[in-house]
């Protein structure tokens, strides 16, 4: 085994509830056996996974998101996740921009339409610096946490699905480069935390707080969501490791 690792579960319900965390890092079989002993304090062992660690954060991970249907991409755009909470294992996105990588669309493709794929989906990579390769990581056949990303770069996706159920026509798409999506609300620890650990500098994180096109949760046409969510943070921090 080539370390570092990840360790990981499953089913992560119940491991990131009681651990506050998606998963752990083990640089040595030492802490590979610390890890694995902690974690099956809260699963079952046989639901725990033992993975190879890609190095890098947030800019190193990147979605070909869509809207699909008979062999095609009715609407498009691919991301790359700049920030996440936390900076290496990322929960959530809290800082995405917009961009073009063509490799990935071919990738994704090719994939979807080798398995007759309908409807919304986002496939994460993750690029691997030490090869030079573009490696699968999830395939999400839902909405994700930053899709209105799309609203702002031209091709809003729950609205496309929403005309093709009832057989409105639709006219192809494709998301421009340069849009960014920010939750602020998650985004402050991580640039805070990522300044006090020297992995973010300060000056280009607080310029980019300026530097966004679409917000997560509040908005001036309807400022309930975003109160609310400033209400939950205690829960979140309690239940979630916020």
């Amino acid at each position: 085994m080539k370390f570092p690792v990840a360790i990981k579960p499953a089913i992560k319900e119940h491991f990131v509830y009681a651990t506050a965390v998606k998963a752990w890092r083990a640089n040595n079989r030492a802490e590979l056996k610390d890890c694995f002993e902690r974690a099956s304090q809260f699963m079952p062992v046989d639901e725990l996974l033992i993975q190879d660690l890609i190095p890098g954060d947030g800019n190193n991970q990147y979605s070909y998101c869509a809207f699909f249907k008979k062999g095609r991409a009715v609407s498009k755009l691919v991301a790359c996740r700049r920030r996440q909470h936390p900076l290496e294992f990322g929960k959530s996105s809290t800082y995405v921009e917009s961009i073009e990588l063509p490799l990935l669309e071919e990738y994704s493709e090719r994939f979807l339409r080798a398995i007759d794929y309908y409807g919304l989906v986002e496939l994460e990579y993750k690029y691997d610096a030490r090869d030079g390769q573009y490696y699968l990581l999830d395939v999400n056949g839902r909405t994700w946490g930053y899709h209105t990303i799309g609203l702002r770069a031209g091709v809003d996706f729950p609205y496309l699905l929403f005309l093709d159920q009832l057989n409105e026509p639709i006219e192809q798409s494709r998301g421009k480069a340069g849009v960014r999506w920010i939750r602020l609300v998650t985004d402050l620890p991580v640039g805070l935390l990522g300044i006090l650990q020297g992995k973010l500098r300060a000056g280009s994180y607080l310029r980019s707080l300026g530097n966004f096109d679409e917000e997560a949760v509040f908005s001036r046409d309807d400022p309930m969501p975003g109160l609310v969510e400033i209400a939950l943070i205690p829960y979140l921090a309690i239940k979630r490791g916020f």
